[in-house]
């Protein structure tokens, strides 16, 4: 179900092809759904909490702290192991200098250790910041976390550095958040085949920056 909403006479879209619980919050530990159509993901008008995640040199990155410089861009995606994000990365990367010459930054999340974002950063050349959320702390804090189906289980914890010891993957995921770390729009795809549209990322975030200063 794809829904059009109108925030600050800005168009946003989300979609979120899942069953959203009530309270619409973060999963609390131990309780991660076993489909990516379960998830309860943070919603927009909510803030980003606290996270440290680690770059690829293996330093401790405030996630907050890196908000607070300009609106930015937020990606999360599975590992440099899937095609689909790698795809996604690359399209972000065509995109990276027109976010940035509108006062972005971008950064992209995803469960892969240091090491092996630092191998994807290489190979497809990438020019904006990606950081590692092997333990999924981020991806649980966010509410997108699910099971990894079995097909996976030999994968991440070689990809992770062995941190992903509860086997889950995000929900590719992108958010649009202010300085503040509020999200002001976001795009949950719980079939990971499906990601945003640079180009409409692109014109989204055009819309929406005179709204995040």
């Amino acid at each position: 179900m794809l829904k059009g909403i109108l925030t600050k006479g800005v168009p946003v879209l989300i979609l979120l092809l899942c069953s959203l619980m009530p309270s619409l919050k973060a999963q609390q530990v131990d309780q991660y759904p076993s489909m990516p159509e379960d998830i309860s993901p943070l919603l927009n008008g909510e803030k980003i909490p606290a996270l440290m995640l680690r770059d690829m040199a293996g330093k401790s990155v405030d996630l907050n702290a890196e908000f607070m410089n300009k609106p930015t861009v937020l990606v999360v995606y599975r590992g440099g192991w899937c095609p689909f994000c790698n795809k996604q990365l690359s399209a972000l990367q065509e995109a990276f200098p027109a976010l940035k010459e509108m006062g972005y930054q971008l950064i992209a999340v995803s469960t892969d250790s240091p090491g092996n974002l630092k191998m994807t950063a290489e190979k497809d050349q990438l020019e904006y910041t990606l950081l590692s959320d092997a333990d999924l702390h981020a991806a649980k804090s966010l509410g997108i976390a699910y099971m990894a189906p079995k097909a996976y289980h030999k994968l991440l914890p070689n990809s992770t550095g062995g941190l992903d010891k509860d086997l889950l993957l995000p929900v590719p995921s992108v958010f649009i958040l202010d300085k503040k770390g509020v999200i002001h729009f976001e795009y949950i795809n719980p079939d990971f085949k499906q990601r945003l549209d640079a180009g409409l990322l692109k014109t989204v975030a055009a819309g929406l920056y005179k709204d995040l200063m």
